[in-house]
C-alpha cells in the first residue's frame, strides 16, 4: 500500500475509533470494501473511490455538526502528503455527494466515483448490519425504539431532515426502505435485493411482537 494512502487509512481509524452510533471504524472498512468492489464493475477511478469513501464520514454533520468544505478531510489528505488541489478537491466533491438529505431531496451523484462511494454507504445502511446501526444511532441519539401513532415523516428539504427527531423504526420508513430503488449501479442494485427483504422481514416481525396482546 503507497504510504500515502496507509497514512489516511490510520488518520480515519484515529478519528472514527471511538464512534458508538454505527459510523465507527468498521463501517469505513466495509464501505471501502464495497465501494472497491463495486469501482471494480463499474469502471470508476479506484484511488479516488477508496480515499472517497476512506473520508466519508469525517465531516459529516451527524457527527460534527454542520460543516462547510470538508476541513477535517482536506487536513487528512494534506498531512498524507496528498498536496494536489486539484486531486483534494475531486476527493472532496466526491465526498460532498455521498449524504442522504431527506426523502424528497436529490441527491444523485454526478460522477462513477461518487455514485459508487453513496451506493457502498447506502448498502451497509440496509440489511442486518443497517439493521444494527439503525439502532446504535437511534441509541446514541436518545431515540425512543417505536412510537405508536407517530407517522413517519418524508422529509422534503435537508433542513427538515437534518432536525427530524422520530422513532428508529420510523427512520426505516424515512430512509432505510428507500435506498434500494435509489442506488446508482447494477452491482449495488443486485447486493441489496437481499438486505432489503431482511429488513422487511425484520420489521414485519417487529410488528407481530409489538402487536401481540393489542
Amino acid at each position: 500500500m503507497d504510504d500515502g494512502l496507509h497514512k489516511v487509512y490510520q488518520a480515519v481509524e484515529l478519528t472514527c475509533k471511538d464512534d458508538a452510533s454505527g459510523h465507527d471504524w468498521w463501517h469505513i472498512l466495509r464501505v471501502v470494501k464495497l465501494a472497491l468492489f463495486i469501482s471494480e464493475r463499474e469502471n470508476a477511478n479506484s484511488l479516488t473511490v477508496e480515499l472517497a469513501a476512506l473520508l466519508h464520514d469525517v465531516d459529516d454533520w451527524k457527527l460534527n455538526g454542520a460543516v462547510e468544505g470538508c476541513p477535517v478531510a482536506h487536513r487528512i489528505l494534506h498531512d498524507a502528503g496528498f498536496c494536489n488541489n486539484d486531486d483534494v478537491q475531486l476527493i472532496t466533491h466526491t465526498i460532498g455527494q455521498v449524504s442522504f438529505k431527506g426523502a424528497g431531496v436529490n441527491t444523485t451523484p454526478t460522477t462513477i466515483e461518487a455514485k459508487v462511494v453513496q451506493d457502498a454507504d447506502r448498502l451497509d445502511a440496509i440489511g442486518a448490519i443497517g439493521v444494527a446501526r439503525a439502532f446504535a444511532y437511534g441509541g446514541a441519539r436518545q431515540r425512543q425504539i417505536y412510537i405508536p401513532g407517530l407517522k413517519p415523516q418524508l422529509h422534503q428539504s435537508f433542513d427538515e431532515y437534518q432536525h427530524a427527531n422520530g422513532s428508529t423504526i420510523n427512520h426505516f420508513y424515512e430512509k432505510l426502505l428507500l435506498l434500494k430503488d435509489r442506488l446508482n449501479t447494477q452491482t449495488a442494485r443486485q447486493i441489496a435485493v437481499e438486505r432489503h427483504q431482511f429488513m422487511e422481514l425484520f420489521l414485519a416481525q417487529f410488528f407481530k411482537e409489538w402487536s401481540m396482546f393489542d
